[in-house]
């Protein structure tokens, strides 16, 4: 347990996975039901990239850095990033939002008084600083466990309605199966959920052989999305999220979101997207 996000956060696969969740949560709002959102592996919350570990890497200003100024989108794209930037708030001088929210603040702000949420996290600070941060917001639990193995007794929720986010960190070398297998227990136990798993494109080989899995076990309405800032180089390029039961819009409002984030947050050549379904009904 050494990956510490703070260096991280903010990059352009943070955008990418973020802008992505905002949709599907903007989704989950249309209805006045309520629903739950279940995230793995939930970090600290936010992330203050004015910190030293922020300021080491400045990866922040290669991802939520370049959308200070979005001259360049339409009106369309806007409105789509809207939920998205809403929550990263107002940017300084230099382009740096004054906290840049992870995946559980991302949802804590878009949620309502009816919906609930359960973040969990094994690693002793990083869970400190959760609970810390949620510790008053009676609509969230914070609970110090390992994602994967707690997520089977989290679902079905009784609301019923809701959303899984699996975004580990990529430390162990069997990732990719303990993450399948996660997703598979709990889908087999709640298969009408959204889920939504993140993974980073560094090893095409275990990535074919994880993508393939969802055909082999029978998971139904499986979205692939991918995405790129070059074509190769030192360090995370290009990063992936598989969304199982994506809502009727949101391929439609991937492409186009995706599309502007392309050429925004383009660092060589190569830079894009792509999205196909891995299964269908």
């Amino acid at each position: 347990m050494n990956y510490r996000h703070g260096f991280h956060a903010g990059n352009f696969a943070d955008v990418f996975k973020h802008a992505l969740l905002a949709r599907l949560l903007a989704y989950l709002l249309r209805k006045d039901a309520p629903f739950r959102v279940i995230d793995t592996h939930a970090g600290e919350g936010a992330y203050d990239l004015a910190a030293d570990e922020a300021e080491r890497t400045l990866e922040w200003r290669g991802g939520i850095g370049r959308l200070a100024d979005l001259s360049s989108a339409d009106d369309e794209t806007r409105a789509l990033l809207a939920p998205y930037l809403d929550c990263v708030g107002v940017f300084d001088a230099e382009g740096r939002p004054g906290l840049y929210p992870g995946s559980p603040l991302i949802a804590a702000r878009m949620m309502r008084d009816q919906d609930r949420a359960i973040f969990c996290e094994l690693r002793p600070d990083a869970f400190e600083a959760l609970r810390y941060r949620f510790g008053r917001d009676a609509r969230v639990k914070a609970i110090h466990i390992d994602g994967y193995t707690g997520l089977s007794a989290y679902v079905p929720p009784k609301e019923k309605r809701g959303l899984v986010l699996i975004d580990p960190p990529f430390e162990r070398t069997d990732e990719f199966d303990a993450m399948f297998s996660a997703f598979l227990r709990a889908y087999r136990k709640w298969p009408n959920g959204v889920y939504a798993l993140w993974h980073p494109s560094k090893d095409a080989i275990a990535e074919r052989a994880f993508l393939g899995r969802f055909a082999r076990e029978g998971v139904k309405r499986t979205l692939r999305l991918s995405f790129a800032v070059a074509r190769g180089g030192e360090g995370l390029r290009r990063t992936g999220l598989v969304v199982i039961n994506p809502p009727f819009v949101f391929e439609e409002e991937a492409r186009k979101i995706l599309a502007f984030l392309a050429s925004k947050l383009a660092q060589a050549e190569g830079a894009g997207f792509e999205i196909d379904r891995l299964t269908g009904e």
